[in-house]
């Protein structure tokens, strides 16, 4: 890790990359009457992989195996890939909007494992503080599904809370592994072929390989997926994960729904309320907080 807080450059970086991947989901939704959304992910793995492969060997990234990330490799690429299958399984049985608040959960996972393998990184209370306010920014755009009967959504949920641990383990081993000091193409390469693999073989035990026309809606989706959040995006984020600490990346995270909400809002007509323009002064507020620089550093500035 070369920065101890985030600079403005991460920040922008970060918000960028959030609002990617909340347009990811309107993405998905547009494609999804005519391919099935696991089927999707599938192929997006498989084409990135493709597409980051050359651009490594463009690059001349070192992509041997034999380096020590073999091993932590395959891990984060178990976890990347379960992490979606749970997701996608787990909506059969849960909605949307409870599945949004359990596995946005995942930050605090993320925070208190940094913190306990690495103490010099700890946060303070007001840090703390923002992740909580950035959740309950989440919590009152999405909290309307908690009051509505589970019945059997509790399965669903237990499985959301299972892809957030996988998401944390994910950032996790990629930072206290040999990856940390490997090449984000070589990090990613690892992800998206594990998962291209298990998530094809998902997608065959669920059922979940419908595709109906080959519409310009679909081949725009598949190509926004695979080129702009696949390849480019999770690209940056592990690059960042490298060189910033993944405490204060993580807050950043609470964007996503956020700006999934407005993707819709702005792409698919949907309403824009009170509660989505809350939410967001809320989350923002939060990731503030969680990113204040500590007091040392400010005094050291003076």
């Amino acid at each position: 890790m070369t920065h101890t807080h985030l600079d403005p450059r991460a920040a922008l970086l970060m918000v960028f990359l959030c609002a990617i991947w909340g347009l990811q989901q309107v993405a998905i939704k547009l494609a999804a009457p005519d391919m099935a959304p696991l089927l999707q992910s599938a192929l997006r793995s498989l084409g990135a992989m493709g597409l980051v492969w050359l651009w490594a060997r463009h690059r001349r990234v070192d992509l041997r195996l034999d380096d020590g990330t073999l091993a932590p490799g395959l891990l984060a690429g178990l976890l990347f890939a379960g992490e979606f299958a749970l997701l996608y399984w787990g909506l059969q049985f849960t909605s949307a909007s409870r599945a949004v608040i359990f596995v946005y959960t995942a930050p605090f996972m993320v925070s208190l494992g940094v913190v306990w393998r690495l103490p010099g990184e700890h946060m303070q209370p007001i840090q703390w503080a923002g992740l909580a306010l950035a959740f309950a920014g989440v919590v009152a755009l999405f909290g309307e599904g908690l009051l509505k009967p589970a019945g059997t959504a509790w399965i669903g949920d237990m499985m959301m809370l299972g892809a957030a641990v996988m998401w944390a383990a994910t950032t996790l081993t990629v930072k206290f592994s040999r990856l940390a000091a490997a090449a984000p193409e070589k990090t990613l390469l690892y992800q998206i072929a594990v998962s291209a693999l298990v998530l094809s073989l998902v997608a065959v035990l669920m059922g979940e390989t419908r595709v109906g026309a080959i519409t310009p809606t679909l081949v725009g989706s598949l190509a926004f997926q695979i080129v702009v959040v696949a390849a480019f995006s999770y690209a940056c984020w592990f690059w960042l994960v490298r060189h910033y600490p993944a405490t204060r990346l993580s807050a950043f995270s609470f964007l996503t729904p956020v700006m999934g909400v407005l993707a819709g809002v702005i792409l698919l007509d949907e309403p824009l309320t009170p509660a989505v323009m809350g939410a967001m002064a809320t989350v923002g507020t939060g990731i503030f907080l969680a990113n204040r620089p500590p007091r040392d550093l400010k005094r050291r500035a003076r």
